[in-house]
């Protein structure tokens, strides 16, 4: 028997008397804690570390199907609300500026960047 198990109906809550419904649903988890355990050493080896990464690429494709769909909202806000669209616009831009600087200084190799700052009037 593993650490990792329920507690006994009768060991719980400073011996509180378990009702039978209670016990009935104790025996019932570690029946299918006993299960999974059976159904896990069926497997090979290689089974659970194999299905976890295909579990993390699949949450990792709905992070970009998620993340495209954020991008078309603001994209379709952006139509909506002139004042917004503008406010965009110079956000790309100062990305795009930002990103320009970057592979200028990758190419050259230099550790020293520069900062452009848009004002408004």
């Amino acid at each position: 028997m593993s650490e990792e198990q329920n507690p006994r109906p009768d060991e719980t809550e400073a011996g509180a008397e378990q009702t039978p419904l209670e016990q009935f649903i104790y025996h019932q988890r570690r029946g299918l804690e006993e299960f999974g355990k059976a159904m896990e050493s069926l497997l090979p080896p290689g089974f659970r570390e194999h299905t976890q990464a295909a579990g993390n690429e699949f949450a990792t494709g709905f992070r970009v199907l998620i993340d495209a769909a954020i991008d078309e909202i603001k994209k379709a806000s952006e139509m909506e609300d002139p004042d917004a669209r503008s406010a965009a616009e110079h956000e790309r831009q100062a990305h795009a500026n930002l990103a320009s600087d970057e592979g200028a200084e990758s190419a050259t190799g230099s550790t020293s960047r520069k900062i452009r700052v848009e004002l408004d009037d």
